[in-house]
């Protein structure tokens, strides 16, 4: 139950079982992997893979600074990733038409809302939305609390939150004591829209043991976050509402390379069969 009305998977996508391609942004000036590619390149590359996303048959895509490693913190996320976020998502919703969403890293919903706003998005993937855990970047606090006021002050109540239950790249010993489904109803009860599983780290299967203790502890819509593959996808997809698929769509499944074309296809035409 919430106070707040949420924005489900079907007010977004007009399918079932919503297949969501992961654009991988190169790296952005002043990061440490950015080797002085122009922001036109960047762009370029971006529009390129959204392309073939939507070419090959998915059905909305996720915008993501995966480029950025390492991250920052929430707080440390400077003006400037999100002018640039901005800039690249505007290019891309001039060639393509689907859904799209915002993921900022990391973990910085608030800015991603921000991106959504100005440029229509119609959700945010918040990686750690409430309880805490150790990072890759250290400790990370759910950001729920402000996202939702900040979402609530710029009157963006139809952008969703997508939120990851027991996110990957990190440890969780500090809720140690909450199994993974109580982590799930607490991602429910502080009015996440859609929630996530994932496996440990980018391109890992999601344990199916993930997916149903998620699912004990929520009546949100559960979707894959990372590992979903053609291969896998006849026993994964049944058990999900949705996924965000990226790695196993890439040149020889590396996240960083270029989307494939036959990759996607192969893989929608699985997930038709399921629906």
């Amino acid at each position: 139950m919430s106070l707040i009305r949420r924005v489900g998977l079907a007010d977004i996508f007009t399918v079932a079982k919503p297949l969501i391609g992961n654009v991988h942004c190169l790296p952005f000036p002043g990061t440490p992997a950015h080797t002085g590619q122009s922001m036109a390149e960047i762009i370029d590359r971006a529009v390129s893979d959204s392309i073939a996303y939507a070419e090959g048959g998915m059905d909305g895509l996720l915008i993501e600074n995966h480029g950025d490693i390492p991250f920052l913190k929430p707080g440390e996320i400077g003006p400037e990733t999100v002018a640039t976020m901005t800039a690249i998502v505007a290019e891309i919703k001039r060639h393509v038409d689907l859904p799209f969403g915002i993921d900022l890293l990391a973990n910085y919903p608030l800015g991603g809302l921000a991106v959504a706003k100005a440029t229509g998005g119609r959700f945010v993937r918040a990686n750690q939305w409430v309880n805490a855990y150790v990072s890759n970047e250290g400790f990370m606090e759910g950001e729920s609390a402000r996202v939702l006021r900040y979402r609530k002050m710029i009157d963006a109540a139809d952008i969703a939150v997508f939120a990851d239950v027991h996110v990957k790249h990190g440890s969780h010993a500090l809720v140690g004591d909450k199994a993974v489904s109580e982590q799930a109803r607490d991602v429910e009860f502080y009015s996440a829209d859609v929630a996530i599983a994932t496996g440990n780290h980018t391109g890992d299967s999601i344990p199916v043991s993930e997916i149903e203790n998620i699912r004990k502890g929520t009546t949100l819509s559960v979707i894959g976050g990372s590992g979903v593959t053609a291969a896998n996808a006849v026993q994964l997809m049944p058990l999900l509402d949705g996924a965000i698929v990226g790695s196993s769509l890439k040149r020889d499944g590396v996240w960083w390379n270029e989307v494939e074309l036959s990759r996607v296809k192969a893989l929608v035409e699985v997930v038709r069969g399921l629906r």
